[in-house]
């Protein structure tokens, strides 16, 4: 009766997003699984950077904000608009970067599963200066997809319609392509302008006015959008 009063709290607290498992994941297997990012990314006595930050201490780090490191603009970007690495924003950055970080030069397919990022983020946990001070429950397979909806992604945008919709957009960004105080989002790859777009409306990306932009928009007009962006000259 406990463990089910608990589930029940715990979802109703998200309210149809992450739940959290009983268990944290684990390191072994996560260290096992970090294999495929030991490429680019060092983490452990004497780590270094290499094509990737090392990933000491990551936990509550500013994105972004190593002073050693030649981040990626879009990184920085995310790191000044408010995104710190924690459980819920490793575990979407590890399933799809891009769905957090626009342009991100990290060349990851991500993991789908969600118990391998549960297991690498443990593994990464463990190299924290105060790994008891970092929350143990990991989300679940339960409500955690971060992923859109491949229908979505299926959308063909009306570029016409897309052109009509702009206005509000090219306010901030220049339509030109300059990125002159703020990023530019002229030819963009379309899926991956619905991706951000997406995540804004999700409330993964942190930015209050984009969240309140794309909560506006409707899957057909982010599709329009897109498909405008993406062949502006």
């Amino acid at each position: 009766m406990l463990r089910h009063l608990r589930f029940t709290v715990l979802a109703a607290f998200f309210a149809g997003s992450a739940v959290l498992a009983e268990d944290a994941g684990d390191v072994t297997r996560g260290e096992a699984i970090f294999r495929q990012c030991a490429s680019c990314h060092q983490v452990g006595a004497g780590a270094k950077n290499r094509i990737g930050p090392q990933l000491n201490g990551v936990f509550g780090r500013q994105a972004g904000s190593l002073d050693d490191f030649p981040y990626s603009e879009g990184l920085v970007r995310a790191g000044v608009d408010g995104i710190t690495w924690d459980l819920e924003t490793l575990d979407v950055y590890l399933e799809n970067p891009k769905s957090l970080v626009s342009k991100t030069r990290m060349n990851f397919r991500g993991l789908a599963d969600p118990q391998d990022r549960a297991d690498v983020i443990a593994y990464l946990r463990s190299f924290s200066a105060s790994p008891a001070n970092i929350p143990e429950a990991m989300p679940t397979a339960q409500g955690t997809d971060h992923d859109i909806d491949p229908a979505i992604l299926a959308i063909v945008g009306d570029p016409e319609y897309g052109a009509y919709l702009a206005g509000e957009c090219t306010t901030c960004h220049q339509a030109d392509g300059g990125a002159d105080g703020i990023p530019s989002i002229t030819q963009w790859p379309a899926e991956d302008f619905v991706v951000a777009m997406h995540a804004y409306k999700r409330k993964l990306r942190t930015h209050p006015v984009m969240q309140m932009m794309a909560g506006r928009l409707s899957d057909e007009e982010i599709a329009a959008l897109a498909a405008y962006f993406k062949d502006l000259e």
